[in-house]
């Protein structure tokens, strides 16, 4: 993991390691949209945020990253699940509040950082969990070149109690050389 503990930067845009100072900002940004927590897995809002923060530092197997556009904490994402025996992390947990979705092409930079950063600190795979449901996430991710490569059927519960379907992705360094955005 500590390979990929480093700051990210793409002009505007800066992607750092979550720290302490970020956790009040972040909680703001993540009520600034109150519907789309019911298809994550975990909640950030109200009482469910600080149990979602020390599950997030809690754990050897994630990195948030805190995401910074124009100098203000617009949301967040994550390395998740770092195999280095076999070359392959997740990259997930993102969120971006409304007003940066979409827009200066936010998502896709920030991506292309964690992208381009996975492959230089050695790893070969990098994989895409997303809900069945959210159709914003699965088009961003088959942008960035990652291959549907099957879903997962009723296979986690979510904070709501919905039993959710996961679609995995996976992006290759050879798929990402072909279609880097």
């Amino acid at each position: 993991m500590s390979a990929l503990r480093t700051v990210l930067m793409d002009g505007d845009l800066r992607l750092e390691p979550l720290a302490n100072y970020h956790v009040e900002p972040l909680r703001a940004a993540c009520a600034r949209d109150q519907d789309i927590w019911n298809i994550y897995p975990v909640s950030m809002l109200g009482e469910h945020f600080d149990r979602a923060m020390d599950e997030f530092h809690g754990t050897d197997r994630r990195l948030p990253l805190a995401v910074l556009w124009q100098g203000k904490l617009i949301g967040m994402s994550s390395y998740i699940n770092p195999d280095d025996a076999n070359h392959i992390v997740e990259i997930g947990g993102t969120y971006i509040e409304p007003r940066a979705r979409g827009a200066a092409g936010v998502n896709t930079r920030m991506k292309r950082l964690m992208i381009d950063h996975a492959f230089a600190q050695g790893f070969t795979r990098i994989e895409f969990r997303v809900d069945a449901r959210n159709l914003r996430s699965r088009a961003a991710v088959l942008k960035l070149g990652a291959i549907h490569e099957g879903t997962l059927r009723r296979n986690r519960i979510t904070w709501t109690g919905f039993v959710r379907d996961t679609c995995i992705f996976g992006l290759l360094r050879e798929d990402w050389e072909r279609a880097r955005p």
